[in-house]
């Protein structure tokens, strides 16, 4: 079992390492990870919050009117002005990538099947980038993410290892399993208060895949858990015609699922500066 995760960042390959936990957990995502491989590093510039929350909102914004403009040169499906401040749009937005790509490993939509690569490659990035104007204009807690573009996402991790693994808060230069599903968990459905969103949508963390996240921010989920409950006891019937009985079900609670954690003598002040003038990801392997 290999020691460390190593990251080169930036032009001059400068590089982080993070301890591998020796956790069941761990040792699925590894095996996820060694089976990687031809499959490319997607968006290795998918860094989020080490800017300004002004330049993190105006980038958001530049990206997402990109997309739209490239989709809609196709076919016009979205008929809205695109504000990434605004909730009920980024809603709305995602909707349209819900509705025209389809969820996890079913691209079944006309659009879908007819549109040529760079609308479908549009599709794809409209829901990342969503996603970034989300955290902009949230937290802004910087973090970023690894994903390996078109590796099948099969595995399933068991209720049991999500109850004894998972973790509700998070540390700075924690590495935890990334969601892969397409669709909306409990957290996300309490925080969006998404009116578009279908009811085959919501999706609980069950699939996982090589795909990680890196946080550098510590979450305190009292206040987010408080919400939740909340709305799982107003939309009470949907989760029990879904089968989960109760809120504390590990697949709806805000679990996150550690596999590494950050190996560095340097500050976290320098850590972030470091990250933040090299926001490229080159290269991500084991010693």
């Amino acid at each position: 079992m290999p020691s460390n995760l190593c990251i080169d960042f930036g032009d001059d390959n400068y590089t982080l390492k993070f301890r591998v936990l020796d956790t069941p957990v761990a040792e699925l995502w590894l095996e996820r990870m060694n089976a990687r491989g031809d499959y490319l590093l997607d968006h290795p510039e998918r860094f989020y919050g080490f800017n300004t929350q002004a330049e993190e909102i105006v980038k958001a914004q530049d990206l997402l009117e990109r997309c739209v403009r490239i989709i809609n040169q196709f076919s016009v499906i979205v008929t809205r002005p695109v504000d990434a401040t605004d909730q009920d749009c980024l809603n709305y937005l995602h909707s349209i990538f819900e509705k025209y790509h389809g969820l996890l490993d079913a691209q079944q939509h006309e659009f879908w099947r007819r549109a040529p690569d760079t609308v479908k490659n549009a599709l794809a990035e409209l829901n990342i980038n969503v996603h970034r104007a989300e955290s902009a204009i949230r937290s802004n807690n910087p973090r970023f993410v690894c994903t390996w573009y078109g590796m099948p996402k099969t595995k399933t991790l068991p209720a049991e290892l999500m109850s004894r693994h998972g973790t509700l808060t998070t540390r700075f230069g924690g590495v935890y399993l990334n969601y892969v599903e397409i669709g909306k968990t409990l957290e996300d459905l309490t925080v969006d208060r998404d009116r578009y969103i279908g009811d085959d949508a919501f999706k609980p963390f069950n699939h996982y895949s090589a795909d990680f996240v890196v946080r550098f921010s510590e979450i305190d989920p009292a206040e987010r858990i408080s919400e939740m409950r909340e709305y799982y006891a107003q939309n009470q019937k949907f989760f029990l015609d879904r089968g989960y009985k109760s809120i504390d079900d590990p697949k709806l609670m805000p679990l996150r699922f550690p596999v590494a954690e950050l190996n560095t003598a340097l500050s976290q002040e320098q850590i972030l500066a470091d990250i933040g003038c090299r926001q490229r990801i080159n290269r991500v392997y084991f010693e």
